[in-house]
């Protein structure tokens, strides 16, 4: 993931961001989510939807009735992992990440990566 030279906006922002969240989650989680998209709401909430997140072992999890396991599992991590995500949307938007929201859900299969933006310049 190479550093842009500017800060990006509009399209490009969202296509970078999108671009750069499947490369972590397909790093991480050994496979890329089967949908993503990013879309920027009000030019302050950045918000990246990916679905078919989940790897074969956390779908027989929930097959089994598992699944608060997999979502504790899958937060304990996304947390972990904060600095990163955050990381990539400041070095993309040069713009401050003030708060961080993420969370999985099952049935359907998504999860969501939320990024409060401090105002552009």
């Amino acid at each position: 993931m190479a550093a842009p030279t500017d800060p990006l906006t509009g399209d490009a922002l969202l296509e970078a961001v999108n671009d750069a969240m499947i490369a972590l989650h397909e790093r991480y989680y050994h496979r890329a989510p089967i949908s993503a998209r990013t879309q920027l709401l009000d030019d302050e909430i950045l918000a990246c939807v990916m679905g078919g997140v989940y790897t074969d072992v956390e779908k027989t999890m929930i097959e089994l009735e598992r699944h608060t396991l997999v979502k504790e599992t899958r937060s304990a991590f996304q947390h972990a992992m904060q600095d990163r995500l955050i990381g990539e949307v400041q070095r993309l938007s040069g713009r401050r990440v003030n708060t961080f929201v993420s969370d999985s859900h099952v049935g359907p299969d998504l999860e969501i990566e939320l990024f409060f933006l401090d105002p552009a310049d």
